[in-house]
């Protein structure tokens, strides 16, 4: 994901805003196909957001912001693509490490370091700090992948119909992509049936009591007691990270290549850890992520943000990136300064369910606002998470997040 606004800022800031872009984009990549120009020609249409329903010179200034954003992506596709054909993010066949040998069985502190699946999420966890991303497959069945997508999609809708009705409350439902072309990240609630319980509407209350609890099940799946994440989180962040992110990131046909980028500004200490896990099978069209393995390190930060169009393309085109396609149920963990983009969709909607846990060793802003409600921001940790699961079980009417309210 990636945050660029104008919005927020005073007319001339966003016009200033606008032309560092530009000029930055048409100074390191100025070649451009035909075919770059056809997609920027079709590109060219103002989006119909109901915040943003009238043609005015703030939407000039985003259609031409947008344009030039895609134009960059676009020659970062065709460096990406000039090395060699584009591989399969695949998940390491990794195994246990069993005790050396003289070793015993003593306190539960020591039987937990024994543990197959600790022990498994010690060499996954080696993976994700030396290439950046690790894909998991399988962290959640196929029948709680299904039941998740129509949730999510249900929510979607609540929220198309409350932000007509009302166009401020879209950073109530929206997070950092709310406005780019057939692209959103859409932020969840945990409460059962989701937005349908704030809506006042007795109907819609009590239709959501029906409904089984399918955002509690996902997470019991993958970060409850024998979760298939829990223990690899707890290497990364410990129980003390903080839940950071909380949404969907939905794209339809038509949407954009995103350029590359990491999440956040780079600290020598990996900030964020964050998981995009596939609601259905996502084909080569529908727009999987690229990660370029192992440039989450300084020195790959420092010629990205180096200015030196000629170092950045030569670290495009030497980078070993990518592809997650992936199955439904399967998911990717990858550290946030890892630099990734999302390519173009052109085949049907993909569904992706996004949280992340904050390291708690870094302190302070992390430069990033990650798509979560505002009510559970800085509010639970990964530890609450499992106890909170480790008390649930699937089917149970009690709302294991009834504490934490957004």
């Amino acid at each position: 994901m990636v945050s660029l606004s104008i919005f927020s800022c005073t007319p001339v800031m966003a016009a200033a805003a606008y032309l560092l872009v530009f000029l930055h984009v048409a100074t390191a990549f100025p070649v451009i196909k035909r075919s770059h120009h056809q997609l920027i020609q079709k590109n060219n249409k103002l989006s119909t957001s109901p915040l943003f329903s009238s043609v005015s010179a703030q939407d000039l200034l985003y259609q031409d912001q947008q344009d030039a954003m895609l134009r960059r992506a676009l020659r970062e596709q065709e460096l990406l693509s000039q090395n060699n054909k584009m591989k399969e993010l695949l998940a390491p066949k990794l195994k246990a490490k069993p005790p050396k040998s003289g070793t015993g069985f003593g306190n539960a502190a020591s039987n937990k370091a024994y543990d197959p699946a600790v022990q498994l999420a010690n060499e996954q966890a080696k993976v994700v700090r030396k290439e950046g991303v690790i894909r998991i497959d399988s962290a959640i069945s196929d029948e709680t992948a299904d039941n998740l997508r129509g949730h999510i999609l249900e929510q979607q809708q609540i929220a198309a119909i409350e932000t007509d009705r009302d166009v401020s409350s879209s950073r109530m439902y929206y997070g950092v992509e709310n406005r780019r072309k057939s692209r959103c990240d859409l932020q969840l609630s945990l409460l059962r049936g989701g937005f349908s319980a704030y809506l006042g509407n007795e109907i819609d209350f009590e239709l959501s009591y029906k409904k089984p609890f399918t955002v509690a099940d996902a997470l019991q799946e993958m970060l409850g007691k024998d979760g298939s994440l829990r223990h690899l989180y707890e290497n990364l962040v410990t129980p003390n990270g903080e839940l950071y992110e909380l949404a969907a990131v939905i794209t339809d046909p038509g949407s954009n290549r995103q350029m590359v980028h990491p999440d956040l500004p780079y600290n020598s200490k990996a900030p964020l850890y964050v998981i995009f896990l596939a609601l259905q099978d996502v084909t080569e069209n529908m727009g999987p992520t690229s990660f370029l393995l192992r440039t989450h390190t300084s020195k790959a930060n420092v010629v990205f943000n180096s200015g030196d169009a000629d170092e950045k393309e030569q670290l495009l085109l030497k980078s070993d990136c990518r592809l997650s396609t992936l199955k439904k149920g399967d998911a990717v963990l990858f550290d946030a300064r890892l630099l990734h983009c999302g390519n173009a969709n052109d085949e049907a909607t993909r569904v992706l369910f996004n949280f992340s846990f904050r390291n708690p060793e870094v302190k302070g802003s992390l430069g990033y606002k990650g798509s979560i409600r505002p009510g559970y921001e800085g509010a639970m940790s990964l530890g609450d998470m499992t106890n909170a699961l480790n008390a649930y079980h699937v089917g149970d009417d009690e709302n294991p997040f009834a504490n934490y309210v957004a």
